[in-house]
């Protein structure tokens, strides 16, 4: 099975989850990244990795022309509903299907560290992107700044080893990283940034919500039953319980705008 399907699969086990409970805390790096951007009206957009299509409704109510991309059909799904009149298509972060230079920004969103080959998979960016066009990328923060990777730790505990080179939340976050291969395919780095993404939750069914949304969650039910991954995610979230029912998680997100 290719990284695509594999990962496809994965995040369409609970797409409305990570919709409704996930996705959401990313909008202070969604906001960040339309600040920095300065879209102008009609700039053509590809959301690559577009999940359930937030960061695309915040594209267009900003003018833009936006085409979204991602594995999971079940995210589509959603990214359709949410964004009625623009196409979201089921592709290959490593094998795009536009022609050369045919966008003004490419963005990708917790994605490209899924792709089976991130260098290739930003190569394709890059080859879409008109000359002087910009790429996005978006990923998680070194593990041991944020919280939710304690969660996701505890997840793993529940599935074998995974096998050498398989991609991961926090694939590209080491220092240096991304900065290395953006220089390898000659992207020059225009803006970048640590952003703070705080998850708060109102009760501890609405924090497991949000996890049985992510791909480790949906690997692990092939492992243990719904009520033990449940279980699991119940009590990793028990040292951000704030009182009164709230959860509260410290998270950090690393944002990268490079420039064709």
């Amino acid at each position: 099975m290719s990284t695509k399907e594999m990962q496809g699969r994965l995040w369409s086990v609970a797409p409305e989850n990570w919709s409704l409970y996930f996705e959401p805390f990313f909008l202070p790096l969604y906001k960040k990244t339309l600040k920095h951007l300065d879209l102008q009206p009609g700039s053509l957009l590809l959301d690559a990795g577009c999940g359930s299509g937030l960061f695309s409704s915040m594209a267009i109510q900003n003018d833009a022309q936006v085409m979204g991309i991602d594995a999971a059909p079940g995210l589509l799904e959603l990214a359709r509903k949410r964004n009625p009149g623009f196409n979201f298509l089921e592709e290959d972060l490593e094998a795009l299907p536009f022609a050369n230079e045919s966008f003004d920004v490419v963005t990708g969103f917790n994605s490209f560290q899924y792709a089976g080959d991130f260098t290739a998979a930003l190569k394709e960016a890059k080859r879409v992107l008109k000359p002087g066009g910009y790429l996005v990328i978006g990923i998680w923060d070194k593990p041991e700044f944020s919280d939710a990777t304690n969660i996701l730790k505890a997840i793993s505990t529940l599935l074998p080893p995974p096998p050498a080179g398989t991609p991961g939340p926090f694939a590209l976050s080491e220092d240096g990283t991304i900065e290395s291969i953006l220089k390898t395919i000659n992207l020059q780095l225009y803006y970048q940034a640590r952003v703070s993404c705080p998850f708060l939750y109102y009760s501890l069914e609405n924090s497991v919500r949000s996890f049985m949304g992510t791909g480790p969650a949906a690997a692990a039910l092939n492992k243990a039953s719904a009520l033990e991954v449940k279980q699991v995610i119940a009590d990793a979230m028990m040292p951000y319980h704030l009182g009164n029912d709230l959860y509260h998680l410290e998270n950090s997100f690393l944002l990268f705008i490079a420039r064709k």
